[in-house]
Formats: structure tokens, C-alpha cells, sequence
């Protein structure tokens, strides 16, 4: 495969958090497959391709990615490939391209810059726009729907479980208190709703955590998340490696529990009679006791690296 190192590349890709240790961590190399799940901006992928001579496979549900992958291909038409679809599908996407195994799978979970930042999709506090949310805006189910139709106990159960909210059952009473004398349209509505239990400087906005809740509920993000990671034990080749980064604690909990279990690590033993665990029960070498986190330095450049964990893994 022959990179082609049009004058495209002027085309700037987003800097996704991480970047450089998902690289070293990854360690592509020369004439391997690489999957990039959260495709995005490309940030992810146009630095994969452009470090090493290697086959990649790229996916993302939302339409708008779309015009970044089709500045990829153009700089590298041998080398990229864009699926449209859901990550948690991968095994089938790849299929479809003749694919059953690859060298590396990285996947950058969550809300991606570009959907947070474009008003008009619904996922900002700060808007005016109608609450969405939908990573595909082609699917059914949005947080306006959600948030205007749901009874009260479904409201807190899905603000309390995928919000870590403390406050869900006032938010969630008051959500239909102010519904039943008018439709709640507005990411600010929902917002200043949100707010109005919290008084007093915040370092995050109030309303975060009611909307990452509805957000993750809507695009059924954690659901995503458990199916391609036990993919990934399929997916990969001895020796692959698996680069996860999260955003919050509810799916760093999910990838660390999954790496723990697959590497044998979740067993209860006591000092006294020590359990072990066979190298032939173990599917993953977790690389990193601790999360990698980002670094000073790149936490003064981009502000939403806080929150940012790396959990890295190779098959066995």
C-alpha cells in the first residue's frame, strides 16, 4: 500500500485528546489493519495513517462525519476506508470488506467535538436549538422525546443511572411539572431547570451530568460499548492491541472490569490459599495498571482532556 501525499493534506484534521499516547500505545505498524470505531473528525485515523504504511477501516454512525472521511480517502485511497454504521457492529461491517481479524482496534468513546459544538444538533447546554442528541440523526428516539414523554420514574431512573445526578428525583419531578403548562423544547429550558437546584461557582455546569444521562441514553452508549469490547476478543489477532479512551466514570468502570476479567484479574483469592489463573483462561495483558491520563500540557491547550482516561490492552 503506497500513501499518496496529496495536496489535500493541507485539509486540517481535529486533534483529538490523547493523541500521542494512543500512537505509542497502538504501535501501528507496516502492512497491518487497524479499526478506528469512533471515526469522528479523523483525528484518530489521519494520524494512524500518516505514521505508517498500514490498511484502515474506519466507523461512525453520524451522517457528518462523512465529509471527513472523504477528505481521508482522498489522501490515502489505498490505505482508508470509511464504514457508516455503529462500532458495536464492527465484526459484521468488517466482514462485508472480507476482514475477520485485524492488528489494533481504538476507540474514543463519547460525544465527539464536532457534534458538541455544532449548536444545532442538541447536545449543548448553551443552546437555543431543539434538545436531539442522536449520534445518528437518523435513528427514532431523541431527548426531546425523552424528556417531554417519559413519566417521572423513568426520568430519574435514567438521570440517576447514567448521570450519577444526586439531585435526579427533584430534576425529574420538575421536568414534569414545568411540561404539563408547556413543552420543554430547548437545551437551555432543560438546562435552567437543571440549574435552578445548584447555587454557587461550579467548575462544571450543573446541567452536565442530566445531559450526558439523556445523551447516553438516547444513543444506547453503554450497550455500544459492552458489545464492541467483547468483539474486540474476536476481532483481534494474538498480539493486537486494544486502545479505549473514556470521559467518564461509568464507562471507564465498564472497560476496566472487562480488561480485569479477561486478564484473569477478578478473582477473589485470599493469602492464605492463593488462586491462580491458567495463561490459557487469559485473553488480554492489560499494558497499564492506572488509566493514562493527559498530560499538563495538553490539558492547557484543551480543557476537555481532564476527564480523559486510556486503558490499553494486547491478545494473548
Amino acid at each position: 500500500m503506497k500513501i499518496n501525499h496529496a495536496s489535500s493534506n493541507n485539509f486540517e484534521f481535529h486533534k483529538p485528546v490523547l493523541l500521542q499516547e494512543m500512537l505509542e500505545n497502538l504501535s501501528p505498524k507496516a502492512n497491518e489493519i487497524y479499526l478506528d470505531c469512533t471515526f469522528g473528525a479523523g483525528g484518530y485515523s489521519a494520524a494512524i495513517l500518516k505514521s505508517v504504511d498500514c490498511k484502515l477501516y474506519a466507523i461512525d454512525r453520524d451522517e457528518t462525519a462523512k465529509k471527513f472521511a472523504v477528505k481521508l480517502q482522498e489522501n490515502y485511497p489505498q490505505n482508508f476506508e470509511f464504514l457508516r454504521g455503529q462500532f458495536s457492529d464492527a465484526k459484521n461491517l468488517l466482514a462485508e470488506k472480507g476482514v475477520s481479524q485485524i492488528d489494533g482496534i481504538v476507540l474514543d468513546i463519547g460525544v465527539s467535538s464536532m457534534q458538541f459544538d455544532d449548536k444545532e444538533r442538541g447536545f449543548s447546554f448553551d443552546s437555543d436549538a431543539k434538545l436531539d442528541m442522536r449520534m445518528d440523526q437518523k435513528s427514532d428516539l431523541t431527548a426531546f422525546e425523552v424528556v417531554n414523554n417519559f413519566d417521572e420514574e423513568d426520568l430519574f431512573r435514567i438521570i440517576k443511572e447514567f448521570g450519577e445526578e444526586p439531585k435526579a428525583k427533584l430534576i425529574a419531578r420538575k421536568i414534569v411539572q414545568v411540561r404539563r403548562s408547556k413543552t420543554i423544547t430547548s437545551c437551555r429550558e432543560l438546562a435552567d431547570i437543571v440549574r435552578s437546584f445548584y447555587f454557587g461557582y461550579s467548575k462544571t455546569d450543573p446541567a452536565t451530568r442530566t445531559f450526558q444521562a439523556l445523551r447516553i441514553f438516547v444513543n444506547q452508549e453503554l450497550e455500544e460499548l459492552k458489545k464492541i469490547l467483547q468483539d474486540s476478543t474476536h476481532l483481534l489477532k494474538k498480539g493486537g492491541r486494544l486502545v479505549v479512551v473514556s470521559f467518564h466514570s461509568l464507562e471507564d468502570v465498564i472497560v476496566k472490569n472487562f480488561l480485569k476479567k479477561c486478564a484473569g484479574l477478578d478473582v477473589v483469592s485470599s493469602r492464605y490459599e492463593p488462586l491462580k489463573v491458567k495463561d490459557s483462561d487469559r485473553i488480554f495483558q492489560i499494558v497499564n495498571k492506572s488509566a493514562i491520563q493527559a498530560s499538563s500540557e495538553e490539558l492547557k491547550d484543551n480543557v476537555r482532556a481532564r476527564s480523559a482516561k486510556m486503558r490499553v490492552a494486547i491478545r494473548l
